[in-house]
């Protein structure tokens, strides 16, 4: 730690550990603090796949089971970023993951790209492609 967090002042000296965290105080400001975490940073890939993915209707669980990140950790990218779905329950999204040569034979059948929207986006070496149909009355 160079710096303190709550001035940015860099007269800091080491004051105790707290649960095995080297606590430091600000000369300046008076100000306790601890070292951050080393924790596990997510690439922010990931994160834009997931609130992409998450604005075309797919839940927090397909989401998990698609990109490997925990559906909590979906749900606090959600809320950190204030994304709001748009809510329309006329179209219902469908997703299929297919590798480069089943993309190309999905979009040679006039069956699949007719009557429905669809997206495509990469997920690393696969595609993924969203369809939106209408619900049947």
């Amino acid at each position: 730690m160079k710096y303190c967090p709550q001035c940015q002042s860099t007269q800091i000296i080491k004051s105790g550990i707290l649960n095995d965290r080297q606590r430091y105080k600000c000369k300046s400001c008076g100000y306790n603090f601890t070292v951050n975490k080393l924790g596990k940073q997510i690439d922010k890939y990931y994160v834009t796949k997931a609130l992409q993915l998450y604005l075309e209707g797919l839940t927090y669980r397909e989401i998990e089971r698609i990109i490997g990140v925990s559906h909590v950790s979906v749900m606090n990218w959600v809320r950190k970023y204030n994304i709001h779905k748009v809510q329309n329950t006329d179209y219902h999204p469908t997703y299929k993951i297919l590798s480069q040569s089943e993309l190309a034979s999905y979009f040679s059948k006039p069956e699949n790209t007719k009557g429905a929207g669809m997206i495509v986006t990469e997920l690393g070496d696969k595609y993924m492609v969203i369809k939106w149909e209408r619900f049947k009355e």
